[in-house]
């Protein structure tokens, strides 16, 4: 056998057990609401203090950087210089070795003479007052 139908509750009973389960599920999605929203503004916040933090590292970095970048190109212009300098030694010693070759040559020769000396060392002063 069936067992009897339950008494079905008051039709007022129902209706208000309808609208407090509608603003119960209201106010639960106006709970997780907030929590969606003040996420969204922590994420934020965390991103501004991250940005903040970046920043206050990078700014030295940037500086350091800088001066490298200046200090460098001193040392370029310094290394230029000193090229330039080091090609006009070379220079030198080009011409002096090339003097000390002619001399060398006028002294070693079988017919030379003090006075063809002296003439050649007397040619090779007026080049080297160049140097």
């Amino acid at each position: 056998m069936s067992a009897p139908p339950s008494p079905a509750a008051p039709q007022w009973v129902q209706a208000l057990l309808s609208g407090l389960a509608a603003l119960g599920g209201a106010s639960g999605l106006a709970a997780i609401a907030a929590v969606v929203i003040q996420r969204g503004k922590f994420k934020a916040d965390a991103a501004d203090t991250l940005t903040d933090a970046a920043l206050t590292l990078v700014q030295p970095l940037r500086t350091r950087v800088t001066e490298l970048e200046h200090e460098a190109l001193a040392a370029r212009e310094e290394l230029a210089t000193m090229r330039r300098q080091v090609q006009q030694l070379q220079a030198a010693v080009r011409t002096l070795r090339r003097t000390l070759d002619r001399w060398r040559t006028a002294v070693m020769a079988p017919d030379a003479t003090l006075r063809r000396i002296r003439a050649t060392v007397a040619e090779s002063n007026d080049h080297l007052s160049d140097l």
